[in-house]
C-alpha cells in the first residue's frame, strides 16, 4: 500500500500551478508512463468541476487501463482524484496549491494498491519511482510554459 506524500516551493503562482495539474489532456505530452488520457465526460458546478478521465499507462510491453474521477476546485486551488475502474484495488491523489512570498507551495499526496499482486511485482517498483517524481515533472511543465514569467515574479 504505497504513500507518497511532499509539500514545496515553486518560483510559480498557485494559479498557475492548478492550470498545469488540471489540465489532464496534456498529460500525455510530459508524465512519464502516461501514454494516452481521454475525458470522457466533464460536469461544470458553480465551485467545481468534475471530469471523468480514462488514462493508458505503459512501460515496454506492459499496458494498463484506469478510469478516475477528478475533482477541480479552482478557486481553493485543490484537485481530488480518485480510482473508478482498472488496475488498482484503491487509488486517492490530491494537489494542493497555496501561494507564498516567490511563488506557492505544491502539497502533493497519493495512496494506492494494485489489485493484482503480480501486476504490483511487474509494475509496482517503476509506478513508485514515476509517482515520487511527479511534483518534478509538473514543475518542469510549468517551467516550460510560464519561464519567462517566473523570473519576473521573482523579482518582485
Amino acid at each position: 500500500m504505497p504513500t507518497f506524500e511532499t509539500t514545496r516551493r515553486v518560483p510559480f503562482s498557485a494559479e498557475q500551478m492548478f492550470a498545469v495539474v488540471a489540465d489532464v489532456e496534456r498529460y500525455p505530452e510530459f508524465l512519464p508512463l502516461c501514454e494516452c488520457l481521454v475525458v470522457k465526460s466533464r460536469e461544470v458546478g458553480s465551485t467545481h468541476s468534475t471530469l471523468i478521465a480514462t488514462m493508458v499507462v505503459g512501460y515496454h510491453a506492459i499496458r494498463e487501463t484506469f478510469t478516475s474521477r477528478v475533482t477541480l476546485r479552482p478557486e481553493r486551488r485543490e484537485i481530488d482524484v480518485v480510482k473508478i475502474d482498472g488496475p488498482f484495488a484503491y487509488l486517492a491523489n490530491r494537489w494542493r496549491f497555496r501561494d507564498v512570498a516567490g511563488g506557492c507551495e505544491v502539497h502533493f499526496y497519493i495512496d494506492y494498491a494494485f489489485s493484482s499482486r503480480m501486476l504490483s511485482m511487474l509494475m509496482g517498483a517503476l509506478f513508485d519511482k514515476a509517482v515520487s517524481k511527479y511534483t518534478d515533472t509538473f514543475e518542469a511543465r510549468a517551467r516550460a510554459l510560464y519561464a519567462s514569467g517566473a523570473a519576473t515574479a521573482l523579482t518582485r
